[in-house]
């Protein structure tokens, strides 16, 4: 039979601890890590555009970055970007990864949206 896993619960230095990420429930780090919430959409918005090949097995990504923190927002603008540029994504870490090497078709879109768009060309 196996050990029950301990955990912190309270310590008298620090008070309650979260029992997700182990620091003080004053400072907890849980909150600071979810990468959509309900902000509202900010009138200018500066996303960030780059690719990527790092740990993809050599598939080269177009990450758009920099997104306001609204679920609904990110993600129907993940479905335009995708069914605009022909190809598939996802979204991750708060940002949105396209398939391939599409660039061009990305800015174009987001700049005939209004968005500011930040990266190498």
């Amino acid at each position: 039979m196996a050990k029950p896993k301990e955990r912190l619960v309270y310590a008298s230095h620090q008070g309650r601890v979260c029992s997700k990420c182990g620091w003080p429930a004053t400072d907890c780090r849980c909150a600071s890590e979810q990468p959509f919430g309900d902000e509202p959409v900010p009138a200018r918005v500066v996303v960030k555009l780059r690719i990527e090949k790092a740990g993809r097995g050599g598939k080269t990504v177009t990450v758009v970055d920099g997104l306001p923190r609204n679920a609904s927002f990110v993600a129907e603008l993940a479905q335009e970007l995708k069914r605009a540029c022909g190809t598939g994504g996802a979204l991750r870490d708060g940002a949105v990864e396209l398939q391939g090497d599409i660039r061009d078709r990305a800015r174009e879109l987001l700049t005939r949206k209004g968005y500011v768009v930040k990266g190498v060309s």
